[in-house]
Formats: structure tokens, C-alpha cells, sequence
């Protein structure tokens, strides 16, 4: 897995302390920026932060590039609607000659069944390419048969072969995807994403999100991470019981 924070709203605290400030004073909106020095933002944040005063950080975001991942980490990541965008890699535009794929950590430790992984991913990869070929030759005739150029017709048929001979391929296909969220729908999906019962692939996601993006806003995702870190937890029956572990940890990341 590859995560990189490739963009973000430049000086995204001293923005949503301007923001906030304006909630509470009487200055003109041309003037909110005045007088917020580094120490005088950190106070503000501070304090928004403690109150659970969220929605001025709605007025920030941050971008990540990730790869490396699976189309089942995806499928979960999309969940998340408000506040956020993304951008993935096509298997509908892009033909995978070698499609990579993720094995989960179990599957790795395990001899016989990491063979048999590999095994089913070679055997998708085979199948792959022999429908690829078997629904372009179909494709490319009709092409050609209705009139288009030699080069119109193998690139549509190559288009059309690809399309539907991607449903063979597994959720542990690997992707690449290009997301942005507002510090809020980030503070959620770490919430919901950094609990230790998130699904393994995603919570090591968040947690290097949340790495990243307190090294760029430390005050603003000071009380960022599961929901147990600041409360009480949010599981009941289904909590994994390690809260003094978990408030340990995230407690470690931020300093």
C-alpha cells in the first residue's frame, strides 16, 4: 500500500480559525484573517477541537493518492459520500496485460493457502485473456463489417473485449485511486475506519491518512481516530476490549 498526500487547503488551521472567528465577532469578512498568529490559531483550534465544534472545518480538504490497494478496500472507501470526491483506475479503458492483486495478512502466513490464492489469481488472469481475445476477434468482424478503418475498429473492439471480460476478475484486484475529503468527512471516516474492527485493509489505510495528515494540521486532528479514544466505546457487545491499547496507540501518533 501507497499513500501519499499529494494536495491540501494551504494553512487549513489558520483557515478554520478565521472561519470560526467569524462566527464569534463582530469583524468584517475582509478581515478575519488579521491577527491570527501561529499561537492565537492554536488556541482557537484548541478550543473548537474540545467543543466537538466541527463545521468549520468543513472549509478545508485534503487530497491523497493511493495505490497498492484492493477493489475491496475501494468498495468500502466509496461509502464515504459527503465531503468527498474520487477519481479510479478504469478496467473498463485499461486492459491489464498482469493484473496485480493484494493477499490478505492470513492468506500470507499460510503455505498451502497462499498457493491456492495464486493458483485462482493466475487461473483469473488466464481467463481474462483468453475471453479478451475471443470477444475482440467477435467484435473487430462487426466493426469491420459495418464499414470502419482498421485502426477505429481494433480500438473498439479492444474497448468492448475488456469491458465485459473484467467481471472475471477478483476483489483482490489491485487499484489506484485518487480521493479528496473535507477535514470533517476525514474526521469521520477515521471514526469509523481506525476502529480495530474495521475491516484490516482500510484501517491500515486511515491509520497512514491519519499519520500524514496530523503531520500537516496537528492541532486540527488532535482528538482524531476511533470513536474510543475520547469516549466511551461506540461497539457495545462487538467492542474488541483493548481501549487502553487503542487510546495508547493514537496517543503515540500525535506526539
Amino acid at each position: 500500500m501507497k499513500v501519499t498526500l499529494i494536495q491540501h487547503t494551504p494553512e487549513p488551521e489558520k483557515l478554520i480559525a478565521a472561519s470560526a472567528k467569524l462566527c464569534y465577532s463582530h469583524v468584517g469578512a475582509e478581515n478575519i484573517m488579521d491577527g491570527l498568529d501561529e499561537q492565537r490559531t492554536e488556541n482557537f483550534l484548541n478550543m473548537l477541537m474540545d467543543l466537538g465544534h466541527e463545521s468549520p472545518t468543513e472549509h478545508v480538504s485534503f487530497t491523497f493518492a493511493v495505490e497498492g490497494v484492493s477493489r475491496v478496500l475501494t468498495h468500502q472507501l466509496v461509502r464515504h459520500r459527503i465531503g468527498c470526491s474520487y477519481s479510479q483506475q478504469s478496467q473498463r479503458y485499461v486492459k491489464l496485460e498482469q493484473f496485480d492483486y493484494i493477499i490478505p495478512h492470513e492468506i500470507e502466513k499460510n503455505k498451502a493457502a497462499k498457493e491456492l490464492f495464486i493458483k485462482a489469481m493466475e487461473e483469473d488472469q488466464k481467463t481474462y485473456d483468453r475471453l479478451t481475445e475471443l470477444l475482440y476477434d467477435e467484435h473487430y468482424n462487426r466493426l469491420i463489417g459495418e464499414g470502419k478503418t482498421e485502426k477505429q475498429a481494433k480500438s473498439a473492439a479492444e474497448k468492448s473485449a475488456i469491458e465485459d471480460a473484467r467481471y472475471v476478475f477478483p476483489n483482490a484486484c489491485e487499484t489506484k485511486i485518487v480521493f479528496t475529503m473535507s477535514a470533517r468527512a476525514l474526521m469521520n471516516f477515521f471514526r469509523e475506519r481506525c476502529c480495530q474492527r474495521a475491516q484490516w485493509e482500510i484501517r491500515e489505510l486511515a491509520e497512514e491518512m491519519l499519520r500524514q495528515v496530523k503531520q500537516i494540521a496537528p492541532t486540527l486532528f488532535k482528538n482524531a481516530g476511533p470513536s474510543c479514544i475520547s469516549g466511551p466505546c461506540a461497539e457495545g457487545k462487538m467492542t474488541c476490549g483493548k481501549i487502553t491499547e487503542v487510546r495508547e496507540k493514537y496517543k503515540a501518533m500525535g506526539e
